[in-house]
């Protein structure tokens, strides 16, 4: 079988998979019964007096797009920031980007007059935006060719706490607040409605589009700093332009479900390991099982503490938390 045709056949599995997983997470595990025959009319023939399909099309569906969505981009901001630092270890959650994005949400959710001024989605991406500048100065990663790996990581984990600190420092001084603020930092869809998808999803969609423009110059410099300037690419801008995809992506998908993690780790190893190197296949191969991960944890969170719900980032963080171990060892033994 030829490599292109292998690439493919594994796409059309990867895409099948999404779709089934996708159509489970409509029906499974709720409260109120509701079956495949019911988001099968609610899809194609919706009555809004039958109290199923008004949970399929009111409640689950928003749902799901936005852990669809949110997959994808999560996983495509992974796979930028370990294209950039070529660090296989690099991962908004891992570098301080989502600890920083929650530190900022968590900031204006509590204090009115920067809501006011802001709006979460800035607040999160400036947060992060501040985080991952301070995890780069501290790991001189520009400065050294992104070659110390470890001592990224370190700073990433050093600034992770800060933000932790700062966030937890914050809900407690806003004991109103207490309560939202935690559950929203736990990472949860249960609340994601239409309203929710229609302000994420314009925003995530061209962070998308600008992540796969950008793989071209992702592969170049995986030759090395030195080789991708001798062959066109300006090495400022392009870390400039990933830079901001980053902050863009992980932003919206924080202010509008949270702070999941470890997505932007796990997903980019996966989809290397099924269809090679080129940043060109992998990373919307990435993005497909991103959009499959999140949305099989949130399908998993409403199953653990039935009737009850465990916040989707618990779920990836069950997973995610062993997998960096291994990461870990793996590069260090």
């Amino acid at each position: 079988m030829t490599h292109p045709l292998r690439s493919l056949s594994l796409g059309l599995l990867l895409s099948l998979g999404l779709v089934l997983i996708s159509w489970w997470n409509l029906f499974a595990w709720s409260v109120v019964p509701v079956t495949e025959l019911d988001v099968w009319h609610a899809v194609s023939a919706f009555d809004s007096q039958a109290i199923a399909q008004r949970i399929v099309i009111d409640l689950r569906l928003p749902r799901l797009l936005t852990a669809l969505l949110v997959g994808a981009s999560l996983a495509a901001a992974g796979t930028i920031m370990q294209g950039l630092t070529r660090n296989p270890l690099a991962a908004p959650s891992v570098l301080g980007v989502n600890a920083g994005a929650a530190l900022g949400m968590a900031l204006v959710s509590t204090l009115p007059f920067l809501y006011g001024a802001l709006g979460t989605s800035i607040a999160a991406m400036l947060g992060g935006g501040l985080a991952w500048l301070l995890v780069m100065l501290l790991g001189s990663a520009w400065r050294m060719g992104g070659n110390e790996h470890g001592r990224l990581v370190l700073a990433g984990v050093a600034i992770s706490a800060l933000c932790a600190a700062l966030t937890k420092a914050v809900v407690i001084m806003e004991e109103d607040q207490a309560a939202g603020v935690m559950t929203w930092l736990a990472g949860s869809l249960a609340d994601a409605r239409w309203q929710t998808w229609q302000s994420f999803w314009p925003v995530a969609v061209v962070g998308l589009i600008g992540a796969v423009l950008l793989t071209p110059s992702l592969n170049l410099l995986q030759l090395g700093e030195d080789n991708a300037r001798n062959l066109g690419i300006n090495l400022l801008y392009s870390k400039l332009i990933g830079s901001v995809l980053v902050l863009v992506l992980v932003g919206a998908s924080i202010s509008a479900v949270g702070s999941i993690g470890f997505v932007g780790l796990i997903v980019p190893h996966m989809a290397r390991l099924l269809m090679g190197q080129d940043f060109r296949i992998f990373l919307p191969v990435a993005m497909v099982l991103g959009a499959a991960l999140v949305t099989l944890a949130d399908t998993l969170s409403r199953a653990v503490t039935y009737p009850m719900e465990t916040p989707a980032g618990a779920i990836l963080a069950l997973i995610g938390a062993p997998f960096f171990i291994y990461l870990v060892r793996k590069r260090t033994l």
